[in-house]
């Protein structure tokens, strides 16, 4: 019997599908038995990365966010891939970081990848004919066990 389980749900890049992204993360994550704390933390992970493709990627006209969930024993990966205009992360290929900037050197509208790395244990994002965003989150010892 294999542990690794994988969800895949495709929804059109509007704003009304990202709540069935989150019901459906939260029907994962609970079968995962994580802590409600580390799901809600997940939830708003995932809801950046998709409020992100909507509001972006495709410029107002039609598209579709595809978000995968692959769950292992003991951690769970989101990847959520949009096929619209590659988003800019930086000129360097420097992770982005908060540190040492005030809150005016931010962007407006750029937290959300900061609140995506604060909430999850590992984020990735890198451009694949659109732009794919890899949100993973690593079960406690305790949890593992509950």
């Amino acid at each position: 019997m294999t542990t690794d389980r994988n969800v895949k749900l495709t929804v059109p890049a509007l704003p009304e599908y990202v709540d069935l992204v989150r019901l459906t993360l939260y029907g994962v994550a609970t079968k995962m038995k994580f802590t409600f704390e580390d799901i809600e933390d997940m939830k708003v992970a995932v809801s950046e990365a998709c409020n992100n493709a909507v509001l972006h990627a495709y410029g107002g006209d039609q598209g579709e966010i595809e978000v995968q969930f692959n769950s292992s024993v003991d951690e769970l990966s989101i990847t959520v891939r949009d096929y619209g205009r590659a988003f800019r992360i930086a000129e360097s290929n420097e992770t982005p970081s908060l540190h040492g900037k005030s809150i005016d050197e931010i962007q407006s509208g750029g937290l959300g990848l900061y609140l995506m790395q604060a909430l999850m244990d590992n984020v990735v994002v890198h451009q694949d004919g659109g732009t794919v965003v890899t949100l993973t989150k690593k079960r406690m010892k305790s949890e593992e066990t509950a």
